[in-house]
């Protein structure tokens, strides 16, 4: 194997290049109507609160993993902001007639993705795989289901992914690009990145086609 030398800029105009190509295969079918029953808000907005759920989990679990400093108050950040989202939506169901008595949104057990995000050790690879692409993630299905909520006349619950959980989300992934400028500079570290972003995007789009294809559920939101 050839190891290839790469400036921190170059990784990361890589991993952005890479990406890129990637997101785009989780754009929804142009030909599904926003007016199918399996798109009920209230049904996507509960789906929202377990991946809300499993963000502050899993940033939260990796704080005492890290010794870095600027690692570990990203991460609390982040713990903080998906909290915040999860109220927000919370209230938002709340106002759409929504009772959450007794709703659990980790009844069903934890996603893949979580479970392969808290099995990372090396904090390269959790950033990339968490900050850098979950977010970059959650700003493509969050810019699907804005379109979704403008389509169906919630102008309220697309403001609220408009104008604060995306802007949260944008924040944390680019964080989570200065942290690899700065953490992933051998070619060793930047392997791992890639591989990590990678893999976290090949589960995304699986479970994305999964959701698709057993339950009809498309332009759901990201965390």
């Amino acid at each position: 194997m050839v190891t290839v030398t790469r400036s921190p800029q170059e990784f990361i105009d890589q991993l952005r290049r890479t990406q890129s190509d990637l997101l785009a295969r989780l754009e929804p079918d142009a030909t599904l109507r926003p007016d199918d029953p399996k798109l009920d808000l209230k049904t996507l907005l509960k789906a929202a609160l377990r991946n809300e759920m499993e963000a502050v989990e899993i940033a939260a679990r990796w704080i005492p993993r890290t010794g870095d400093a600027e690692l570990k108050l990203a991460l609390a950040r982040q713990v903080g902001d998906e909290a915040r989202h999860y109220r927000l939506i919370q209230e938002r169901l709340r106002e759409l007639g929504e009772s959450l008595a007794g709703f659990n949104p980790l009844a069903q057990g934890y996603s893949p993705l979580f479970q392969y995000l808290d099995g990372l050790t090396d904090p390269i690879e959790q950033v990339a795989a968490g900050q850098f692409t979950r977010e970059a993630i959650a700003l493509v299905k969050n810019t699907q289901f804005i379109a979704h909520c403008v389509a169906l006349g919630d102008q309220k619950t697309a403001a609220l992914y408009r104008d604060t959980i995306n802007v949260d989300e944008r924040y944390h992934h680019e964080l989570g690009e200065r942290l690899l400028e700065r953490m992933a500079v051998t070619p060793e570290e930047q392997d791992r990145a890639l591989a990590a972003m990678e893999h976290t995007l090949r589960l995304a789009e699986e479970l994305s086609s999964l959701a698709l294809d057993r339950h009809g559920i498309h332009h759901a939101p990201g965390c």
